[in-house]
């Protein structure tokens, strides 16, 4: 059992998140998206049905903190192509994530690629910037459960040069030596730093919805990562994701709304890059 396997064990609908997760104060959203997925998965299963997710939508209604979270699950669907559940989790009388996620049959629907978004072309990792607790990251120890590897050209934030372009690109996989599967994409989806770190916007940036779409399972090895803005307006901005694996296949997508505190200098009305 790795560390995140241990996180996701789910005993009488009940599971222990430690602080290892955290970052600042709250669990990492990405963490609690995979638990609700594992928890809607054992309820498809004990109904004989499908396993593998291929979309999910979540809600985050209060931060979960370092503890015990209880797990409510309902089956909406058990069908032949699809089976859909829904669950809450909650620490106390407090709900903090709404979550519900899609099962098919994900070898059926991952093949053949008929188009596919080309993997960002990236520095070995070995010349890439390693993500470290350190700094205003101190409080982020999430990162220690994490091998992050941060395209040097989408790194200035770090060294008080922010690009303010909205993107970046990273190699992660977990520290552990754990490989990535289809119950880990939720949480990498989340894992990286938001993208308005790109504005120098350095803070919190708490997640209000989130959806993502699982397109095949992950191969051993690297997952190669881009988060991109288009739209930072007032204090909400969207964060889209993308995940390749070490095949170079799109294995999992995501779009979220979050909330972020922009610096008082940030420059206004800034007109994001014409796509190519």
């Amino acid at each position: 059992m790795t560390e995140f396997d241990d996180a996701l064990t789910l005993t009488d609908g009940r599971a222990d998140l430690t602080d290892g997760w955290v970052i600042g104060e709250a669990v990492n959203g990405g963490l609690l998206m995979s638990l609700a997925t594992k928890a809607a998965a054992d309820a498809l299963s004990a109904v004989d049905s499908h396993q593998d997710p291929v979309a999910f939508s979540t809600t985050f209604l209060a931060a979960a903190q370092p503890g015990q979270v209880r797990a409510e699950t309902q089956v909406l669907r058990a069908g032949r192509s699809f089976s859909t559940a829904e669950v809450t989790l909650s620490q106390g009388d407090v709900a903090c994530v709404r979550h519900t996620a899609t099962f098919a049959d994900l070898d059926a629907n991952s093949e053949p690629v008929h188009l596919q978004e080309a993997p960002p072309e990236l520095p070995d990792p070995e010349v890439c910037a390693p993500a470290a607790r350190g700094g205003f990251a101190e409080k982020i120890r999430l990162l220690d459960r994490l091998d992050m590897r941060i395209d040097p050209l989408t790194v200035g934030w770090a060294l008080g040069q922010p690009a303010r372009d909205g993107e970046m690109r990273a190699w992660i996989r977990f520290a552990d030596g754990r490989e990535p599967d289809v119950l880990s994409l939720p949480f990498f989806l989340d894992a990286m730093p938001p993208v308005t770190f790109t504005f120098g916007a350095l803070g919190w940036a708490p997640t209000i919805a989130f959806s993502g779409h699982v397109r095949s399972r992950p191969a051993p090895g690297w997952l190669r990562m881009r988060i991109t803005t288009r739209n930072v307006i007032g204090g909400l901005f969207e964060e889209d994701a993308i995940i390749w694996d070490s095949r170079g296949h799109v294995v999992a997508q995501s779009r979220q709304l979050a909330g972020v505190r922009m610096p008082a200098d940030s420059e206004r009305g800034t007109r994001a890059p014409e796509s190519a």
